[in-house]
């Protein structure tokens, strides 16, 4: 084991006993209700929030075309006993975009349950298959399944205690942003298994270009004036969700280590 490696499982270590200790330290929130007040609340061809649903829809198409390479023999290079996780990983972005769909429909908590879902799914799926790559493949094999029940497990967490008047998003939030964290550590300390990493540098960026999006909803949309923050969200994360595709189909990877 390298340093930098070691530095590394300090930092992962480290990172997550912050984030745990932070989130247990303070009380239960509940969601924010004024997260549903979109800005784009346009009807067109009788669909309510025409644009924020149908920005969904390039969710779907990357979903199904990552699931087809999957299938096809030698489209996509990844280490051959994860392919469970990038399967979940491209079925999870297929089901976004209903998930997300339904719930711009007619926004409010009740529907925001299967818009996270399937979030959680290829997210978690993601975070198994860096650790696989970066880290570990048997240590991301045994953590997929558990990571997927975490995930789902938050969301329903966070569902029930709305219901009981209580409402707890600090175990959602904890699954939703410590890979952030972890996944960033990774790539830095650790030698990949594959080549073209900074393909997972471009989704990060994204996903944080989409975050900015989802923030600054009403400002994009006063500035552009024909599409919101929110839907600039949608399509620049499945933008990234295809990046990455492109550079599965483009690199090598090789086993360096099984731990």
């Amino acid at each position: 084991m390298t340093t930098r490696e070691r530095i590394g499982y300090v930092l992962i270590i480290l990172t997550a006993v912050l984030a745990v200790g932070s989130i247990l330290t303070q009380g239960p929130f509940p969601q924010d209700v004024s997260y549903h007040l979109f800005v784009d609340t346009r009807e067109i061809w009788s669909v309510p929030n025409f644009w924020n649903v149908v920005t969904n829809i390039p969710f779907a198409i990357v979903g199904l075309l990552g699931l087809y390479k999957l299938r096809l023999p030698g489209k996509l290079s990844f280490l051959g006993e994860t392919r469970m996780a990038y399967t979940l990983l491209f079925f999870g972005t297929f089901l976004v975009s209903f998930g997300s769909s339904y719930y711009h429909l007619a926004p409010d908590n009740q529907t925001l349950v299967w818009d996270r879902l399937p979030m959680t799914i290829a997210f978690m799926a993601l975070f198994s298959i860096i650790i696989s790559e970066f880290i570990s493949l048997r240590s991301g094999k045994a953590l997929l399944l558990p990571l997927i029940l975490a995930g789902i497990l938050s969301v329903l967490y966070w569902h029930l205690s709305e219901i009981r008047g209580a409402g707890d998003l600090r175990f959602y939030a904890l699954v939703q942003f410590y890979p952030m964290l972890a996944i960033p550590i990774m790539m830095i300390c650790f030698r990949s298994s594959c080549t073209h990493v900074y393909a997972y540098w471009w989704l990060l960026l994204a996903y944080i270009v989409a975050k900015l999006f989802e923030h600054f909803d009403a400002e994009v949309f006063d500035v552009l004036g024909f599409i919101s923050g929110h839907s600039l969200k949608h399509l620049t994360a499945a933008l990234g969700m295809y990046v990455l595709l492109v550079f599965y189909q483009k690199r090598n990877c090789n086993l360096h280590s099984v731990i």
